[in-house]
């Protein structure tokens, strides 16, 4: 059970007891010559791509893990994202690939994921892990909203039974979050822009996850004093990155993720976790 006097519910500890809980597993592989390998198809120089490539890097690398870049120019085209990637598919040495969005416009995004094998598709964003998680069936489930459940579970916090309200329905959260929950039992509200009363919605939760991708959608008369909340949001304000949920609402809540410390700390471990079971299943 979660400890009932915690308030802030930190992303660091739940990425820690990840990391603590692959060791063995990495250093069993280590044992058959064979290194957790993420692949990652980066295009261009945005410094946000390289600053989350820097921290997935030193991740993966203080695990016992590594991370090989396949970077393109600003300007690549199809047929060179599609080369880069095979060669990533074909490399026995990488277990899972991860390709940085957004793309390039002129990047059929939809053509070049399905281009990622399942066994390597870590980032669960393609369409086979996607229809396999539908189906509640072992796979690959999106980094985001299984960080979300690592670090529900990580705290204690009940799903049996409980409502949940999810504003957002993207692929990256909403939707596969919706589909995690009802596998723990949880009663999940999927709310966007056009659901006729979200404020409701939200006062009738146990839980609310915000991801939609709104600074401060999220107001104190949206949530009560028993309000789990957690944001999945990411905004930069004012230079300033920020969530979801407003500052007010957080005070109010009994429990709350902060932006930034909270969800996006979990993902990245998310993410070598997956690459570690890519990696057994390779070695199997």
């Amino acid at each position: 059970m979660r400890d009932m006097g915690i308030k802030e519910l930190r992303g660091a500890p739940v990425a820690a007891g990840i990391a603590e809980t692959l060791k063995p597993r990495i250093a069993a592989l280590a044992a058959q010559n064979s290194i957790p390998c993420l692949g990652v198809l980066r295009f261009g120089q945005r410094e946000e791509d390289i600053a989350y490539e820097k921290g997935l890097t030193k991740r993966f690398n203080a695990a016992g893990a590594c991370v090989k870049v396949k970077a393109l120019p600003e300007d690549a085209d199809g047929l060179a994202a599609q080369a880069a990637l095979t060669e990533l598919n074909d490399d026995k040495s990488v277990h899972g690939i991860l390709v940085l969005r957004p793309l390039p416009a002129r990047i059929d995004e939809d053509k070049l994921m399905r281009l990622i094998p399942a066994e390597k598709d870590v980032d669960g964003m393609g369409m086979l892990n996607a229809g396999l998680l539908l189906m509640g069936k072992s796979c690959f489930a999106p980094c985001t909203a299984q960080a979300v459940m690592e670090l529900i579970s990580y705290y204690g916090i009940e799903l049996n039974g409980k409502a949940v309200c999810i504003i957002g329905r993207s692929n990256v959260a909403g939707k596969p979050l919706a589909m995690l929950l009802l596998k723990e039992n949880a009663t999940p509200t999927i709310c966007h822009t056009k659901t006729a009363d979200i404020k409701k919605a939200c006062l009738d939760a146990d839980i609310i996850i915000a991801s939609a991708g709104s600074a401060g959608m999220l107001k104190t008369d949206m949530v009560n004093e028993a309000s789990v909340l957690i944001d999945v949001g990411i905004n930069l304000v004012g230079g300033r990155l920020t969530g979801d949920v407003s500052r007010e609402a957080c005070e109010r809540a009994a429990m709350y993720t902060p932006v930034p410390g909270g969800i996006g700390a979990v993902t990245t471990a998310v993410l070598l976790m997956h690459t570690v079971e890519a990696a057994e299943k390779a070695q199997a």
